[in-house]
């Protein structure tokens, strides 16, 4: 079936309301229900348990602490690398930003301006720069780390649509991730490395993404462009280090990175040799390097 055709029912579908509903139900403690519910989906995704903090699945008393569920010590080591891999999940694109135009699938792409709520000046930053797309299904770990150490300039939550983030929509919608719903994180590496921007997407019956340190960023759902500045004089700054937790998925979903082009004197970064479209990744492993 043609993509486009595939994903038609989706323009139909209520996805917010289906997404709040589905929100407000993952964060029920329903006792018995909520167990039996966590072990189906363990079966049905294939989750490794083994790999959690908890790994009895009656242990989460809502299924929003089992799908956040952290993972035990040394589960994820950190390879030495400028760039690590922030997330479990598989690659849907890479690579770079033809002046301010980042590659979907074939046949689409969108602008760096509309990825980050329509502000120009930060997204000339990364012309020509370097993206990266990895996608995070069900079964994947769903809190998402530090890709290498930052500072906290801003943070923008963008509303938008809620379409899936599937392989097939990816292909389906044009401009998917510059049009779903999203949370814009604006970081500056320092030593003269530039900011970097890591977005986490929304998707249909992903209940709500949320930062270390704002907490839920949404809902509420108002329609309205947030931003918020951490970079005023005097504030105390947010430092945040190499794999340390930054966010994370509460259901589903995606998360696009920008990083700008090597300023004159610097090596140009370079994506990891085994880096591939659809290969799956996990959380600490080398991304880039110069």
């Amino acid at each position: 079936m043609n993509d486009r055709l595939a994903v038609l029912p989706q323009y139909l579908l209520p996805k917010q309301a289906l997404t709040e509903l589905a929100g407000r139900q993952a964060n029920r403690a329903a006792g018995a229900r909520t167990t039996a519910v966590i072990r189906w989906f363990i079966r049905r995704y294939g989750v490794n348990m083994a790999e959690a903090l908890n790994p009895d699945p009656a242990a989460y008393p809502t299924f929003n602490e089992f799908f956040t569920r952290p993972l035990k010590p040394g589960a994820r080591p950190l390879a030495q690398a400028e760039l690590i891999c922030p997330v479990d999940g598989a690659i849907s694109q890479f690579g770079p930003i033809e002046r301010d135009q980042v590659f979907q699938a074939k046949g689409h792409r969108y602008s760096t301006t509309t990825l980050v709520g329509g502000d120009a000046q930060l997204a000339a930053k990364f012309d020509d720069g370097l993206f990266a797309t990895l996608y995070l299904s069900p079964r994947d770990y769903h809190r998402i780390h530090m890709p290498c150490a930052g500072r906290l300039l801003r943070m923008i939550h963008v509303p938008g649509e809620l379409f899936s983030v599937n392989p097939t929509t990816a292909r389906g919608v044009p401009g998917l991730f510059a049009r779903n719903e999203r949370v814009v994180c604006v970081f500056d590496r320092g030593a003269g490395l530039g900011e970097f921007v890591l977005v986490l997407v929304g998707a249909t019956i992903v209940g709500s993404m949320a930062t270390v340190w704002h907490g839920i960023v949404n809902p509420p759902r108002s329609g309205a462009l947030r931003d918020w500045r951490y970079d005023a004089p005097g504030q105390a700054p947010i430092l945040l280090k190499q794999g340390e937790e930054m966010g994370r998925f509460l259901l589903g979903s995606t998360v696009v990175m920008l990083f700008p082009k090597a300023a004159a004197g610097q090596a140009p970064l370079r994506f990891h040799p085994d880096w591939r479209p659809t290969r799956a990744i996990r959380l600490g492993e080398a991304m880039a390097a110069r």
